[in-house]
């Protein structure tokens, strides 16, 4: 199974893939998209799309794994994160990639196997899990890796099975 992970956001959105099989993972690339902070938001919102766009067409994952959005203190920045995150899943959903969203809750429990962990703590242990020399720049790429990962250890269990019974893409 090849999952792609996104940690999504407007200036840099952290992007990973990764195979899955035979409980064993690896790294099949990773990097961020970053935009400029004076260029205009729209135009910073195409360049997340074309990007991203281009990137999922060649990697062809099975499935796109991304974080849930949570309530921030500053509303204008959660509105800009949301609209970046919405057209990363319009470029997923253009490709008919399966969408699946987690928490940052359960992303620290399935990497780091306690849901509380610190963020070094997870970044290591994605180094660890995908045999990597070094946790990836920026931490938004780290945080991409482990969200593919949570996807991967969620994608073969019993409730994950149960909700995709459910599920529309």
């Amino acid at each position: 199974m090849v999952v792609f992970g996104i940690d999504p956001g407007y200036a840099i959105v952290g992007w990973g893939a990764i195979s899955f099989r035979a409980n064993a993972y690896k790294a099949l690339g990773f990097g961020s998209v970053e935009t400029q902070a004076h260029t205009d938001f729209n135009q910073r919102l195409e360049y997340i799309y074309d990007e991203l766009f281009a990137i999922l067409k060649r990697c062809r994952p099975d499935a796109l794994a991304i974080e849930k959005l949570y309530f921030q203190t500053n509303k204008t920045t959660a509105i800009k994160v949301a609209q970046a995150r919405g057209v990363t899943l319009l470029a997923a959903q253009k490709l008919r990639i399966p969408i699946f969203e987690y928490t940052p809750l359960q992303v620290k429990t399935a990497v780091a196997g306690y849901g509380k962990a610190k963020k070094p703590q997870v970044m290591e242990m994605t180094r660890r899990l995908l045999n990597l020399s070094e946790v990836p720049k920026p931490d938004d790429t780290a945080d991409a890796l482990a969200i593919a990962i949570c996807h991967a250890q969620a994608a073969g269990s019993d409730l994950r099975r149960l909700l995709n019974q459910n599920k529309t893409v």
